[in-house]
């Protein structure tokens, strides 16, 4: 089922997440609704507290963006973590982070039509268990990492937003204000704060 997606404004958006255990209910439907939602809405990550959940789970599969690129582009090259990661990720936390900060134009779902270019780090190691609460540790680096660390700023009740300069804020704020009052136009669904 798609799920709609909840729009800047809403207060789940700025929740830090819970752990979840085995016996979260119905956790299999849940992941196949993201993966449904995430592809409904052309995403390459998706994060519980977007779907109104605020649980430490998020999915994320960057091969899209490698499919997407043309076979003689060159800024595959760019990025060491060709053809890219699709996973769950469940009670993830940051054990690490590592590299050069680099700039990328990012967007989000619950944003939608605003985009800004964001510093993150370059590697990030990750705890968390895999949707057969299989315990992982694992690194990721390039655009897989930075995907994977949009997401975790959501379960961390964080946005992109957040990294831009005051008076960048200022200049959207106007935007921001009509996404969370509806008036906006996407092609997905949206849920917006009362």
């Amino acid at each position: 089922m798609i799920l709609p997606i909840v729009a800047y404004g809403s207060p789940i958006l700025r929740k830090v997440c819970s752990d979840i255990t085995p016996d979260y209910p119905e956790l299999d439907k849940l992941l196949e609704d993201m993966w449904e939602t995430l592809y409904n809405s052309n995403g390459v990550g998706l994060a519980a507290p977007q779907i109104n959940k605020d649980i430490r789970l998020f999915v994320v599969d960057s091969q899209q963006i490698f499919a997407n690129m043309e076979e003689d582009d060159e800024e595959e090259d760019d990025y060491p973590d060709a053809p890219g990661f699709k996973g769950v990720f469940i009670n993830a936390h940051i054990s690490k982070l590592e590299g050069a900060e680099w700039s990328y134009n990012e967007g989000c779902l619950s944003i939608p039509k605003i985009r800004e270019d964001v510093y993150r780090k370059e590697k990030v190691t990750l705890d968390y268990v895999d949707e057969n609460f299989q315990p992982q540790t694992k690194t990721f680096n390039g655009i897989t990492a930075r995907v994977i660390l949009h997401e975790y700023d959501h379960i961390e009740g964080k946005l992109f937003i957040d990294y831009m300069k005051p008076l960048k804020r200022t200049l959207i704020k106007r935007k921001l204000d009509d996404i969370s009052k509806g008036k906006i136009k996407v092609d997905y669904r949206m849920v917006f704060p009362k």
